[in-house]
């Protein structure tokens, strides 16, 4: 499933050779038999260097399209077509969103062989941070400001937005475990529906490194939750995968990109997620409070309060779910690497540092830190 040639940005902040191949020119010239935006000269521009997937951005005759190609183990056409409807919803109320293209037959997800294949229009803007690592804070606070209140607007077009819970928990961020009472018996009872999960934990203590990394943190959070409502969320809201319009020493967000983790959550999930995955450089994280920017959490809560209510409790509650909100999706992690991929090493990251060595690191200075300065913004 590799190839030496192509490589992505692997999770110590580094560069390794792809999981997937990269998109070919044989599969291009298959595409462009479906879709008529590709037809005639269509010239590969861009391999992304992101992990999960393979995706490319060519340029035809009618403008320039970003091709993602996904595993039919990862996303059938069925669980892919999820995300689509949320971004054709999203589009409708005024999101700005890239445009997901359809095929001649009507269908944005297209499977072919192995893979299942999506096509959308390129979006308005610049990609400023198209080769940043993952999890690197924002350029300014500005930006954070900015991404905030998009993602505020964004919310509030999905709070008309009513689908189902996603058809697989493979490199989606659900928060089923985090909205439950006990999280480790819900955890055991999907077990059996999610083999190659239970097949990695078999031989973990799992049950006791919850008990002592996340149920700490997890006391009280069900019944408060159960105050919000669900909503679809991006639910991996990152400077990088929003597109920005310069101008006049300010930037905007001017698209909104990858909804392949989009879930039914909750509105404070979403946002804790961006304050994690924005304010932590978690790849830096020897840098020591150089690596926690507490002005970048605090813009886009400031930013989000601009385009939507939240009240002093629910700031609050925003705070005590930093050290948790990675959970659910940190064991789709473990699972994608362990059965899909076949990485023991990744997967073993995924469980040591993302799950559990997350939830340790906000028991720091640094950590006590963030949560502080999140909880005196109430």
């Amino acid at each position: 499933m590799t190839t030496p040639a192509h490589h992505v940005q692997g999770l110590d902040n580094d560069e390794v050779p792809a999981d997937w191949p990269a998109i070919s020119a044989g599969e291009i010239a298959w595409l462009q038999q479906r879709f008529v935006q590709l037809h005639g000269d269509c010239r590969l521009l861009w391999h992304s260097p992101r992990p999960f997937s393979a995706a490319a951005l060519v340029e035809g005759q009618q403008g320039r399209y970003f091709i993602k190609r996904h595993h039919h183990s990862v996303r059938s056409a069925a669980v892919l077509s999820e995300e689509h409807r949320f971004i054709a919803h999203l589009a409708a109320h005024g999101v700005p969103v890239a445009r997901v293209i359809a095929d001649q037959d009507g269908a944005t997800a297209v499977p072919h062989g192995d893979w299942t294949f999506e096509v959308h229009a390129e979006g308005a803007g610049q990609d400023l941070y198209r080769d940043v690592p993952s999890w690197t804070p924002p350029a300014s606070v500005e930006q954070a400001w900015q991404a905030g209140r998009m993602l505020a607007l964004l919310h509030t077009a999905s709070d008309s937005f009513h689908a189902p819970q996603r058809a697989t928990h493979l490199l989606v961020a659900r928060d089923d475990l985090i909205r439950a009472e006990d999280p480790i018996a819900l955890l055991s009872a999907q077990l059996p529906g999610r083999p190659g999960l239970a097949a990695y934990l078999a031989d973990k203590p799992w049950q006791a490194d919850l008990h002592r990394a996340i149920l700490p943190w997890h006391g009280g959070l069900a019944a408060r939750l159960a105050a919000e409502p669900r909503l679809w969320g991006h639910n991996d809201w990152h400077v990088s995968n929003l597109l920005w319009q310069t101008g006049s020493g300010a930037s905007t967000v001017s698209t909104v990109l990858d909804f392949g983790l989009a879930s039914p959550t909750s509105a404070l999930y979403d946002l804790a997620t961006a304050i994690e995955r924005n304010a932590v450089a978690w790849l830096q994280l020897d840098r020591g409070a150089q690596a926690v920017r507490g002005d970048i959490a605090l813009a886009l809560l400031v930013g989000y309060r601009d385009a939507r209510t939240l009240s002093a409790d629910q700031v609050r509650l925003l705070a005590d779910l930093l050290p948790v909100v990675h959970l659910d999706f940190a064991l789709s992690e473990v699972e994608y690497f362990h059965a899909i991929t076949g990485s023991r090493a990744n997967a073993d990251v995924a469980y040591r540092t993302f799950l559990l060595g997350h939830a340790d690191w906000f028991r720091t200075p640094a950590g006590q830190g963030l949560l502080a300065t999140l909880r005196g913004a109430a």
